[in-house]
């Protein structure tokens, strides 16, 4: 397919607005998202509800996307102004947002909720364990850091392109859309508290997250069906949030 365009200027109109999609706020506005690095645009490429709007492409790898037509050829100055990493990658993609809607997670079984989760690598590398351990669906409830932060996406490694998500207001919100499920709430060990060792899920089931720092609200704790932990030694105060995910996942549905 024929190159189309070639671009070498920062200061180019198109340049500067595809830079500013590094703020949340830019990124709100135009429904827009950037896709950074071969790996990331590579596994992007290979999903159909994908639309791409522009793909920059180091003039010097152009060879190596014939995959991919209509590329914008560039230069490494143009990477480094539009890219949100330290060094350059030679190939940056723009493409629009999936927009989820509930009954397209009303079927799935295994589905996680992250509540007011800040930290983009975080959820980046929860993304990437769901899809590693074949969870179904994850929910993003109150304040979550925005999904389509570029850091989030390149510590997915291509893997958000491959699992159903879906943004809430609230918990309770959550419980409306999926009435049939039973929400387990991870806390701090406590009377009444089950380990995940005690039980297994063979249902539609919800296992909420909150965020390290507070953990999951009162509120979200109070509507749960039940309370679950993960025993850990008493010398240790608390787990990555990642590394907590990854725990319950592999224990409670695998």
């Amino acid at each position: 397919m024929p190159i189309e365009n070639e671009i070498t200027a920062t200061s180019n109109s198109l340049v500067k607005e595809t830079a500013k999609l590094a703020q949340k706020k830019y990124r709100t506005e135009t429904g827009l998202f950037l896709v950074e690095g071969q790996k990331s645009v590579e596994e992007a490429f290979l999903q159909p509800e994908i639309e791409f709007i522009n793909i920059f492409v180091l003039k010097e790898k152009a060879h190596k996307y014939p995959q991919i037509g209509n590329k914008i050829i560039t230069n490494e100055a143009v990477l480094k102004k539009i890219s949100t990493t330290q060094t350059a990658p030679e190939i940056v993609a723009v493409a629009r947002q999936i927009k989820f809607k509930p009954e397209d997670i009303q079927s799935k079984n295994k589905i996680i909720l992250l509540e007011n989760i800040k930290d983009s690598g975080n959820l980046g590398t929860i993304i990437r364990t769901c899809c590693a351990l074949d969870v179904e669906a994850i929910i993003l409830a109150g304040e979550t850091v925005d999904i389509y932060n570029p850091k989030t996406i390149r510590s997915a490694v291509g893997n958000m392109f491959k699992i159903p998500f879906l943004e809430v207001q609230s918990v309770e919100d959550a419980k409306k859309i999926l009435p049939q499920h039973k929400f387990y709430a991870t806390v701090v060990p406590q009377n009444g508290t089950k380990s995940i060792k005690d039980i297994k899920i063979n249902e539609k089931s919800v296992i909420l997250f909150g965020s390290e720092a507070f953990g999951l609200s009162e509120n979200a704790i109070r509507i749960c069906d039940e309370n679950i932990t993960i025993p850990i030694s008493q010398n240790v105060e608390s787990l990555n949030l990642s590394t907590a995910v990854t725990i319950c996942v592999w224990e409670l549905f695998k």
